[in-house]
């Protein structure tokens, strides 16, 4: 699956990205913010993550910017499943802060959890000490669930505070399909 935006090209990671995908990731001011990427984080990691089985129910994305001459690499999105239904997770490198483009990435794949895999709820969480992540959270519609836990961050080595998140997408659907009734 791929998706497209603006500013953006949302694709699978290909085993040749693991280069690239290495040198996004590999800032400690990234990888403490994730719960499952290591510290430090190598080229083997990356080639193992591209190497993981995805079902088509659990998209995973690189996100490129095509606002230079060439695509760049800048991040990932996706959703992966858990006991608790389908989480949604990203992260960019550091020199795409504060662009936006998690917050339009994030949009793309709500929208494809919605309408293509009609999935009813999202959740997702962010460390206390991101508070960006929450923004980009709020702006994608999710809810605070009022509930803070200890969540490990392998990047961190250690347990962190994790604030969690949900998205009603039957909500939203329901919402949007009443008023195009009302209209």
């Amino acid at each position: 699956m791929f998706a497209r935006t603006k500013r953006l090209t949302l694709r699978p990671g290909w085993p040749e990205d693991a280069p690239a995908v290495a040198r996004a990731i590999g800032h400690e001011g990234v990888v403490r913010m994730l719960a499952k990427a290591p510290w430090p984080y190598a080229l083997a990691n990356a080639e193992s993550f591209l190497s993981q089985p995805r079902a088509p129910s659990d998209p995973s994305f690189l996100i490129f910017s095509h606002e230079g001459a060439r695509p760049r690499l800048v991040g990932g999105i996706g959703l992966a499943p858990d006991e608790d239904g389908h989480e949604l997770g990203y992260w960019l490198t550091p020199d795409a802060w504060g662009r936006g483009y998690a917050t339009e990435a994030g949009r793309q794949v709500v929208a494809i959890a919605r309408h293509a895999l009609g999935l009813r709820r999202l959740h997702s969480g962010h460390f206390i000490d991101n508070p960006a992540s929450g923004r980009v959270l709020h702006k994608l519609g999710f809810r605070p669930t009022g509930r803070v836990v200890g969540r490990y961050s392998a990047g961190r080595a250690a347990i962190a505070p994790c604030r969690l998140f949900e998205l009603d997408l039957a909500e939203e659907a329901d919402a949007g399909d009443t008023c195009a009734m009302a209209a």
